[in-house]
């Protein structure tokens, strides 16, 4: 008798699994159906994008669909596994046996939560290098002329540390007319302000024109001007930058295309370069807490679908279970939004609402199981 509750969680367990991977292909069908259908339909004006580059994108969008669909296909399916064993009067069985929910949920939780944390470790990197080929055929064929500059509106901003004129120094650069063209990014009026320690300003640069070469700017038709002094004209001045053309690319990518592991390095990048790292920090956090959001709706589909189908009502627990699922993806998408626009702290915007559904399903599964 004392294997009977090991055996039992391993039984949970598979049918949890099984119906968690099902679900998790059909979603992933249903969502990628809709999608392409709509990068048809966008693609019919556009004589470049072929039948086959469709399909590429969005086969390189697979993963990311995955990742983004996880804890939902945890829901349903945790919600169809635990129905179905309730139905059959399995779980009446096993609580007649004395054995406590608490021990026949461990492995389905567990599973959630390794789930979970494949998608943060395992998925993660593949989706992002994926979902980047994935945008840049999207911006090649399906957007001309839009590549990922285009989000700032063709400027560029940069501050970075300048120790040229004064330690401890600071430079803030601003290009506009930014353009990318076989790897080389050119800009037009571009300005550097070059400030000490305390941003009093040391000396301003105008140049007509600049490259972004390895570990410079080539400015062109430059006019240095300082404080008290008349202005100087160079025709060329390299200006030292740890920027690259990868690096500035980077900058104006979506969240999406980069991995859990590189993220922290490109929110430092950003944080030194002068660029606002919010949102991949929100990122960040949303991937660190996607094991705990999984673990979250595993036992939120227990308890709402474990109620013993002779006291009847069990369409309506289900259906509160799948609205609740869904209430918890609305909350999350406005912490997001909130987080995003900084009103809140981003941990909280990451993490509040899988702890506020942790709570509520600890609460249904104690009345359920003691009340």
């Amino acid at each position: 008798m004392k294997n009977v509750p090991i055996t039992l969680s391993l039984y949970f367990g598979r049918q949890f699994l099984f119906a968690v991977v099902v679900m998790l292909a059909a979603l992933s069908a249903l969502v990628s159906l809709f999608d392409f259908l709509e990068l048809l339909r966008e693609a019919a004006a556009k004589p470049a994008a072929s039948f086959g580059i469709i399909a590429e994108i969005e086969f390189m969008r697979q993963p990311w669909t995955l990742l983004q669909i996880l804890p939902f296909a945890i829901l349903l399916g945790g919600i169809f596994a635990f129905w179905r064993l309730s139905r059959s009067s399995e779980l009446v069985v096993a609580r007649a046996a004395g054995i406590s929910a608490w021990q026949f949920l461990a492995l389905p939780v567990l599973l959630a939560t390794l789930l979970g944390a494949f998608g943060t470790g395992g998925l993660s990197p593949l989706s992002a290098v994926m979902y980047s080929r994935a945008e840049t055929l999207y911006n090649v064929y399906l957007r001309p002329g839009g590549g990922p500059l285009s989000l700032n509106g063709g400027e560029l901003w940069v501050r970075q540390a300048d120790a040229g004129l004064v330690p401890g120094g600071v430079a803030v650069l601003h290009a506009a007319g930014v353009h990318l063209e076989h790897n080389i990014l050119r800009a037009d009026q571009v300005s550097v302000l070059r400030l000490d320690g305390q941003a009093t300003l040391l000396q301003r640069m105008e140049a007509a024109n600049a490259t972004l070469s390895k570990g410079a700017w080539d400015l062109n038709g430059v006019s240095v001007l300082m404080p008290g002094a008349a202005p100087e004209h160079i025709d060329q001045l390299d200006f030292p930058t740890d920027l690259t053309v990868h690096r500035v690319e980077e900058s104006f990518a979506s969240p999406d295309s980069l991995s859990f592991w590189a993220l922290p390095g490109f929110i430092a990048l950003l944080k030194r370069s002068g660029f606002s790292p919010i949102q991949h920090e929100l990122a960040f956090q949303a991937l660190l807490a996607l094991p705990l959001l999984c673990a979250t709706m595993a036992l939120v589909a227990a308890g709402f679908s474990m109620r013993p189908s002779r006291r009847g009502g069990a369409a309506r627990m289900l259906a509160s279970g799948v609205g609740c699922g869904f209430a918890l993806f609305m909350v999350s998408e406005v912490a997001n939004q909130f987080g995003t626009s900084g009103a809140l702290p981003v941990i909280l915007a990451a993490w509040a609402p899988a702890v506020a559904g942790l709570f509520l399903a600890l609460a249904l599964l104690l009345h359920l199981e003691d009340g």
